[in-house]
């Protein structure tokens, strides 16, 4: 990892830090590896919402021009079907959650059963995955960006 994270409050450098594990361990698809780091985003405060507005900014960065269905499901069936090969438990449906939440249009109080914590955490890395492999898209700064964006938005609650 490049950025040290040590400027962090314990709970967001945990987050940063396993965030950073994850997806490294998605890259190498290594389960095991990324069942500890999702363990750990699973037991932290707000990871949710951290990983949500680092998928965000990669889609709002990955297609400028905004998102259509068929961009939607685009990276829904990459998402999942690369997951499947290295991952029994990946769940669509959740990728989809997730991607609508990052996008402002999922309401939880909508759904019956929304995904808790530890499925958020297991889904959310395998996104932020797929949308930070180009050149020039360190996720570091991505993480940085959203964990300044939440500080702002509690700062003006």
């Amino acid at each position: 990892m490049t950025t040290t994270w040590r400027h962090l409050p314990a709970p967001a450098r945990e987050i940063a830090v396993s965030a950073a594990e994850a997806v490294a361990a998605v890259r190498r698809r290594d389960g095991r590896a990324y069942d500890e780091a999702v363990a750990r985003l699973a037991a932290a405060d707000q990871s949710g919402l951290v990983l949500g507005g680092v998928v965000r900014l990669l889609l709002e960065e990955t297609h400028p021009d905004g998102l259509d269905g068929d961009d939607v499901r685009r990276v829904l069936e990459r998402v999942a079907r690369d997951g499947l090969q290295w991952l029994p438990d990946v769940d669509p449906h959740v990728l989809l959650v997730l991607l609508a939440g990052a996008l402002g249009v999922y309401d939880p109080a909508g759904d019956e059963s929304p995904p808790d914590p530890p499925a958020v955490a297991r889904h959310a890395p395998l996104l932020v995955a797929d949308r930070a492999t180009a050149p020039g898209r360190p996720l570091d700064g991505y993480l940085a960006a959203a964990l300044a964006e939440i500080e702002r938005a509690e700062r003006h609650d």
